[in-house]
């Protein structure tokens, strides 16, 4: 209302939703539509599998009858009596309906966890990380290995999580968080252990209420059902063994580990309790001292990550707990904080094969038992940050100038994510690892189109040929009829693409670490470009090209008449030539190499290995010249890109950016300047 009395239209205006959030809300819907779409659409044998075991022909849970006796296929129940009683309603439910409801439904948890958490975490932040926080861990959540197996699984593991959370997150909890938080307990009888931690952490009535809840919880399902209660709580000792064998891999918990490690019976059950109870001792006591502190997440995440690691079972969709970890803070510095984070989201996005691939025992034992390892890390091991710290706080690493030139926009990123200091060497390492999968599952990914890459081989081989620069045919047969040429263009070929750059990218992180940002910036913006030429433009190699007596040098001679070309294609999409990678990435190396090389001779030797990568990839029939001024192309816009976002030259030093100093006589205090103009009378 203005001084009138009258209304503006400015005040009747809604307030605007920032951008970046949501942007993030749409792709946190986006990834939740296309899990469940990909869940529904799944054959039936892989769809839902746990709920299909209770999906009898009488009904779910097979009812009448026992839960635990099997259906036909010989799978049990394997949740409590007291989730067969909860179950019942659904009896006369359709099964596609019940399977589309049941998918909602798991996917309305993970939002309504997501939002839970990111708001307790961010209580104390600014507006802005508390829009952002939300849809970033939910996107998480909805393509990790959890909710994904969750869903295609068909399991209540997710609800539990979500009803233990306010009882944990609220100061005060009232008596419906507690009966919630005993729902939970009822549902996954393990979660008993968050009685004890709302007890320590002065919410005793939420404690008293919740264990009061699984009591009469489980004395309804004895009453209901004695024969199954009997079943579930003394044959099979609290649900042990109804499910998969417990020595697979998928049961990450500490009784999975030893019994796959050789051990049973009384040597296992010794083994295990010399191991758990220290766990849940100190893994309690510091979920308690965290949640004192004011980090409520992190409190109830830690006791998470003892019941995972305690549980007699550990599925997949029981491990959400880990994931949520992320919530711990380290580190001193920004970059380092990302660290904690990314080590947990890799674990729990990626399989062990993604996470490690190799064939070495030990790299075998740390890749499948990755979310074990971290639980238990994380419950009693990794050094979070106390509120009172002086790193609580992280510091501010060197930022470039803050300058624009006058009419311009550039340097398009903030000044704050304009970066000078020298990374964190672990972050960086997880990056090139998750940026390398990145790039192997796109390039494997690319369209397999024969015909369509070999009518592109052919257009690319009448273009060279109508310009006169088709010289692939000439030096690859010279390469063939030459011994010592072709051992040297081979294992040229097969051994610098990748080691020239990662050295060149270790020597900048340690000597030149403004430089190695903006280089890295470079390259990974080609490499993402080269990507999807690829997609776009599937283009046969000269060795695959039929009738153009091409000789594969590098890999022996292919069976152009095979479609699937021997083992060769099994490696890698064999239709990813447009543009070489292998000519841009040593482009990049070469420019490097010049502009930052002490010695003359390392700048020309820096300027010949493109050369040298351009006639060997030619030589060795693995791409066309025309390629390689593809190559050259993407690593062009890769430092167009870098030169947008940070307004100076990817080889500049720091000291090319800063403002210049002022004379050291003119930051004199006063005193010194009159004593020097008196010595110098």
């Amino acid at each position: 209302m203005n001084r009138t009395g009258g209304w503006n239209l400015s005040d009747m205006r809604r307030p605007r939703i920032p951008l970046a959030p949501a942007l993030l809300w749409l792709l946190a819907a986006v990834l939740a539509v296309r899990q469940a779409a990909h869940t529904l659409s799944l054959p039936p044998e892989r769809r839902l599998t746990d709920l299909e075991t209770w999906l009898g022909t009488d009904g779910v849970l097979h009812l009448p009858g026992s839960l635990y006796d099997g259906d036909a296929h010989g799978k049990p129940f394997s949740g409590t009596p007291f989730a067969g009683l909860v179950l019942r309603p659904f009896t006369s439910a359709a099964e596609e309906t019940l399977g589309v409801l049941w998918t909602i439904g798991t996917l309305l948890i993970v939002a309504a966890v997501g939002v839970l958490v990111a708001r307790s975490v961010t209580a104390t932040s600014s507006r802005r990380a508390r829009l952002l926080a939300a849809p970033v861990l939910i996107s998480l959540m909805v393509v990790s290995l959890p909710v994904r197996g969750t869903l295609s699984l068909g399991q209540l593991s997710l609800l539990p999580v979500l009803l233990v959370l306010p009882a944990c997150l609220a100061r005060e909890p009232g008596r419906g968080a507690g009966v919630a938080a005993g729902l939970a307990m009822a549902l996954q009888p393990v979660m008993l252990l968050f009685a004890p931690f709302l007890w320590l952490t002065g919410k005793r009535t939420a404690a008293l209420t919740s264990a009061g809840t699984f009591a009469a919880g489980t004395a309804l399902a004895w009453a209901a059902l004695p024969k199954d209660s009997l079943a579930y709580w003394v044959h099979h000792v609290a649900g042990a063994g109804l499910e998969r064998a417990p020595d697979a891999l998928a049961n990450q918990s500490l009784h999975g580990l030893l019994l796959r490690a050789g051990l049973h019976g009384a040597a296992e059950y010794t083994a295990l309790a010399v191991l758990a109870l220290p766990l849940l001792w100190f893994g309690t006591r510091r979920a308690v001292a965290y949640a004192r502190d004011g980090q409520a997440v992190l409190g109830a995440v830690l006791v998470g990550c003892v019941v995972v690691a305690v549980s007699p079972v550990s599925w997949q969709h029981q491990q959400l707990w880990i994931l949520l970890a992320a919530a711990g803070r380290l580190g001193k510095g920004r970059s380092d904080r990302l660290v904690w984070p990314l080590i947990v989201a890799a674990v729990m996005l990626f399989d062990s094969e993604q996470l490690l691939p190799g064939r070495l025992h030990a790299v075998r034992m740390i890749a499948d038992n990755a979310p074990l390892i971290l639980a238990v890390a994380a419950a009693v091991a990794v050094p979070f940050l106390v509120r009172g710290s002086a790193d609580w706080v992280a510091t501010t690493p060197e930022l470039a100038p803050n300058e624009r030139a006058p009419g311009r926009r550039i340097p398009l990123l903030p000044r704050t994510l304009r970066v000078l200091s020298r990374p964190n060497l672990f972050l960086e390492l997880i990056l090139i690892r998750v940026g390398y999968s990145f790039y192997s599952f796109i390039r494997a990914s690319v369209p397999d189109q024969r015909a369509t890459a070999e009518s592109h081989g052919r257009d690319v081989i009448g273009l060279e040929r109508f310009l006169h620069i088709d010289v692939e045919h000439a030096l690859n047969h010279l390469a063939a009829r030459t011994d010592w040429l072709k051992a040297f263009t081979g294992f040229f070929y097969e051994t610098f693409h990748f080691l020239v750059p990662l050295s060149l990218l270790a020597w900048l992180y340690i000597k030149r670490p403004a430089q190695y940002r903006s280089a890295r910036t470079v390259l990974c913006v080609g490499t993402a470009t080269g990507l999807i030429g690829f997609w776009l433009y599937p283009l046969a190699p000269p060795r695959l090209m039929p009738g153009f007596d091409y000789i594969d040098t590098a890999h022996g001679v292919q069976d152009l008449n095979n479609p699937d070309f021997g083992a060769l294609t099994k490696l890698s999409n064999q239709y990813a030539a447009m543009p070489s990678l292998h000519v841009g990435w040593a482009l990049w190396c070469g420019l490097v190499i010049f502009a930052l090389a002490p010695y003359l001779w390392m700048r020309l030797a820096g300027l010949l290995y493109p050369l040298t990568t351009t006639f060997v990839v030619m030589a060795t029939a693995n791409h066309y010249i025309l390629d390689a001024v593809g190559g050259v192309a993407v690593i062009t816009i890769g430092f167009a890109v870098q030169y947008a976002l940070t307004g100076r030259s990817a080889f500049a030093a720091p000291d090319d950016t800063m403002p210049p100093k002022p004379p050291e006589q003119d930051n004199q205090p006063i005193s010194r300047k009159l004593l020097f103009a008196r010595q110098t009378r």
